[in-house]
């Protein structure tokens, strides 16, 4: 068969015409309509439908395509698949014996009425057949579409035509071994199709049409298992002159007059196992018959295990279901017993129940399998079946129904479960249940394939037990056979064949990290994964599993299953599970597991306010924490991802009712005695701070008197597997405008090239910078931002005059490997020295923690002017920290120099100190040896020092 065939078969259409001829059997079958037996062929010989069987395929004859819709399609062309013709008409002009047409119908209809004249040869017919348009996606359903506006097959021979509709008649004349299959047709005409001028052998089958006629002494013309449906004062199938005419397992809607008419010359007819009915728009039913045969037509016409019916809803009797040789017949006995004829057939008042899907219908197993004409499929291609569900009453105990339609089991659906010890030790019986749709299940034969090699089960039952003889995890398949030999595959389950032994519970714990920047769901900072199925020995099913997370939480399940939590804060938890199986048998196992925040690259992002409680007059209050969220439902989306561990902010307070002081932190802890902005009353005080984000998406930010208002700007956030990593640099200073440039104007903007100098790379992502202003003429902000087009409306510094202040910043490097500053008012003097960058060659991950106060000189007494204290507490492995370091109780102007213990004093500084005033600063620093840092205070004055831990930097 072609390719283009083979993928015929996958687009059946809706309306069944086209459909039925998809689903033809293998089998070849000559039909003989002198005879009253069915003889099966061997390969070679004429089928059916006059296809060539195998010696004629040897010939390969070629294949010709029609598809008008194609751009290059072409009468004048060779009509392949790569250049189609346009047009029907022009593949029947030229096409040979043993050539198929294959016509495209997805375009719908060809506005042509086609006449087939040519001819093939016994063995070798000429067919045409179709390429169904495609389903819709959404919907399954395939457009009724017309092939032609009509068709005639004249004075032909060796024809087969598949699959064929028309909005008007189509026509057989003079012809002989003709075979329509699937075909249909409009209502357009007075009859749908017909037969005549002496044609021979026309054989109709699996088609619906809305009636047919045979005339002008067409001999032996056969239709079976099609449907009809005649028009108000039509015969659906009427036969004049026609002698050897055979009308077996075809459904009749008749007309108001007779369904099926056989008159004239039409001697040794046959009307077997039909369905007729009269149609529900006729009024009046007496004037319905279901067969006439005249008196002319007689002569060895015979008719036996029809069924009639009335009209839908009666209860009366037809009138007059049979005329014979003049005689009308008012039931089944009568003509009988008078004409010998329909012995067995069946006369009711209604039609209703008796419809081929309806439970005990009389058309069901009650056909004569013996008739002539009987094909072994029925409209729908579906084989002959036996229903269990009732006795087969048809001749010699044969099971065909009556009709175009042959009941089927429904079966659609098989359901598969391990119902009995899916998880046991070796020796114990696995059982296997096995449901489904069936309306047909004492047919059905059942399949269970237990994967462990042996031979599958095969019976009746549909609860099969077997017994494994080693452990093992297998793979259990089943399948469902009808009656008619369909196979229907249940899904596959899983068994678990386990080793003798006692349940012992045990479990593993480790972190839950993202992967990638996630733009779904959120996965908290502090999520560890409890498995306990992968350390666990159960040699029976576990059926309940608790987990106590150490917390006050915990997870209850009814299977032994991996469990994942987030925690709220680091630190070390007794996590307890407790494991009972089938049997009753209990385990319980506790284990200590570390919690920690996990080492995190940077990702920097636009710089981008999340919070302005000016513009909401909603001011802070002393004492009440204020939520702030950065992830989670309902949260717009600020360009975060939504497993951020940890979040750089610049944090500014203004208008404070009093001197106070801010702390920020995760959400779901405790407040710590920290603090990371100082403010004065009146004033205006911004710091960098570096938080962890709560396991709900959330930081907090309090007062700790008084009122102010808080604004909230993110510039970059830390994940684990993503960013870039961290090299902590000495303090150097970048650019000084009081030795270079000048006063950097208000409204005015300065570039300053940060990567590519200085020990930077040139391919830097981000500077973290310690950003000074001095001797500003008014008070001002000052931004630091990476791109000269796109100034952000956000800040990294608040100047004022007379004092010297210091922030910590860190800067996307924008074109060139430079930033940007700007200052909105007045002149000020800017001091920018580099401490780290972020990079692809960067060395280092951060590691956030909740804050941590390492030490508080107001314990041990202040740092004198050029003395330095050394501060420790660190792991011993940080290479870099990220502190909070505050200065108060200064009595003179100066500045304080972070840096690693040991290493040299560099020339920068980190804070700048004023008398009378806490001054805070967030500092990125080398880590010396032995996890320690050191401050150097400058000549200004003794001060006191506060130092907070915010996170640390380690080798990746």
């Amino acid at each position: 068969m072609s390719e283009q065939a083979t993928h015929r078969h996958r687009r059946p259409t809706r309306n069944g015409i086209g459909q039925w001829q998809l689903q033809l059997p293998k089998e070849v079958f000559l039909l003989s309509p002198t005879r009253t037996t069915t003889v099966l062929l061997t390969a070679g010989l004429v089928t059916l439908l006059g296809v060539p069987g195998a010696a004629a395929a040897e010939a390969a004859p070629s294949t010709l395509y029609v598809n008008r819709a194609a751009a290059n399609c072409s009468d004048g062309g060779p009509g392949s698949s790569a250049v189609p013709f346009c047009s029907i008409t022009k593949a029947a002009k030229v096409v040979e014996p043993g050539q198929t047409v294959w016509v495209d119908t997805a375009i719908g209809h060809y506005k042509e009425s086609v006449t087939i004249d040519r001819s093939g040869e016994p063995g070798k017919p000429i067919t045409f057949d179709i390429i169904p348009a495609e389903p819709d996606p959404e919907t399954g359903e395939v457009t009724e579409n017309y092939w032609t506006d009509g068709l005639t097959i004249s004075g032909a021979s060796h024809v087969v035509v598949r699959g064929l509709a028309t909005d008007d008649g189509i026509r057989v004349h003079g012809s002989t071994d003709v075979a329509l299959d699937g075909i249909g047709n409009g209502w357009g005409t007075s009859h749908g199709l017909v037969v005549g001028g002496g044609s021979e052998d026309v054989r109709v089958t699996r088609s619906r049409l809305h009636s047919a006629r045979v005339e002008g002494g067409s001999r032996n013309t056969m239709f079976g298992r099609n449907t009809f449906f005649a028009q108000e004062g039509l015969q659906s199938a009427e036969v004049v002159d026609a002698p050897g005419t055979v009308l077996t397992n075809n459904t009749v809607y008749g007309g108001c007059g007779e369904a099926i008419g056989v008159s004239g010359g039409s001697s040794g007819s046959k009307l077997f196992n039909n369905l007729i009915y009269p149609h529900t728009y006729c009024g009046n039913s007496e004037l319905f018959r279901a067969i006439g045969v005249t008196e002319s037509a007689a002569a060895g016409t015979a008719a036996d295990y029809n069924l009639i019916t009335g009209r839908h809803g009666t209860t009366s009797p037809v009138a007059t279901p049979y005329q014979w040789a003049g005689t009308g017949y008012k039931t089944q006995a009568a003509f009988t017993a008078a004409t010998g004829q329909g012995v067995h057939d069946i006369v009711l008042p209604s039609r209703d129940g008796v419809g081929a899907s309806e439970n005990g219908s009389p058309t069901v197993d009650s056909g004569d399998p013996t008739a002539p004409g009987v094909l072994p499929t029925d409209i729908y291609g579906r084989p002959t079946a036996d229903d269990p569900r009732v006795p087969n009453t048809g001749r010699d105990g044969g099971w065909i129904d009556r009709g175009a339609e042959e009941t089927q089991d429904r079966l659609s659906m098989v359901w598969s479960y391990v119902s009995q010890n899916n998880w046991a030790p070796v020796g114990t019986e696995v059982g296997v249940n096995i449901t489904t749709d069936s309306n047909w299940e004492s047919a059905l034969t059942y399949h269970v394939d237990f994967g462990d090699g042996t031979a599958p089960v095969v019976g009746k039952k549909n609860f099969v037990e077997h017994v494994y003889s080693s452990p093992g995890v297998y793979d259990v398949k089943t399948k469902v056979v009808t009656a008619v030999g369909r196979e229907v595959e249940g899904s596959t389950r899983t068994t678990k064949v386990t080793a003798p032994g006692v349940l012992t519970a045990d479990f593993t714990a480790t972190p839950v990290l993202p992967t990638t920047i996630d733009t779904g769901n959120r996965l908290a900072p502090m999520t560890v994964r409890i498995d306990t199925p992968g350390a666990t020995v159960a040699p029976w099913r576990v059926g309940s599993q608790k987990v106590d997370f150490g917390d006050g939480t915990s997870s209850s399940r009814k299977g032994l299953e991996k469990v994942e939590h987030a925690y709220k804060t680091p630190g070390t938890y007794k996590v307890t599970v407790s494991l009972t199986d089938v049997q009753g048998a209990q385990s319980t196992v506790s284990k200590t597991v570390q919690v920690d925040y996990a080492p995190s690259g940077y990702v920097a992002t636009e710089p981008l306010r999340l919070l302005d409680t000016r513009t909401t007059n909603t001011p802070i209050k002393g004492g009440s924490a204020r939520p702030v969220a950065l992830v989670g439902w309902g949260v717009p989306d600020y360009g975060l991802s939504r497993s951020v561990s940890a979040v750089v902010l610049n944090v500014t307070v203004t208008d404070a009712t009093e001197d106070t002081h801010l702390t920020v932190w995760p959400s779901g802890q405790s407040r710590p005695a920290t603090s990371n902005v100082n403010i004065a009353r009146g004033a205006t005080s911004s710091n960098t701070v570096t938080v962890p984000v709560g396991a709900d998406g959330k930081i907090q930010a309090q007062l700790n008197a008084g009122k102010a208002s808080l604004i909230v700007d993110v510039v970059g956030y830390y994940q684990p597997n993503v960013g870039e990593r961290f090299s902590p640099l000495t303090p150097t200073r970048v650019t000084d405008t009081r030795t270079s440039g000048g006063a950097l104007g208000g409204g005015k903007t300065r570039t300053v090239k940060v990567a590519g100098v200085n020990g930077i790379p040139a391919d830097a992502e981000a500077v973290a910078l310690n950003l000074t202003g001095t001797g500003a003429t008014q008070p001002a902000h000052v931004i630091a931002y990476p791109d000269p087009a796109k100034r952000p409306a956000t800040s990294n510094l608040n100047v004022e005059p007379g004092k010297d202040k210091s922030n910590q910043a860190i800067v996307p490097v924008g074109p060139n490997g430079t930033i940007t500053l700007f200052t909105n008012s007045g002149s000020t003097h800017l001091v920018l020295d580099a401490v780290g960058y972020y990079g692809k060659d960067g060395k280092a991950l951060f590691t956030p923690v909740v804050p941590k106060r390492l030490a508080d000189t107001r314990a041990t007494g202040k740092v004198a002017p050029g003395a330095t204290t050394t501060v420790s507490g660190l792991p011993a492995n940080a290479l870099g920290a990220v502190l909070n370091v505050t200065a108060t109780d200064s009595t003179g102007p100066g500045f304080l120099t972070v840096y690693g213990f040991g290493g040299k004093l560099p020339g920068a500084s980190s804070l700048n100190t004023l008398p009378g005033v806490t001054v805070p600063n967030h500092v990125t620093t080398p880590v010396g040896t032995g996890g320690k840092v050191s401050i150097f205070n400058s000549h200004g004055g003794p001060n006191h020092v506060i130092t907070d831990l915010l996170g640390y930097f380690t080798q990746g």
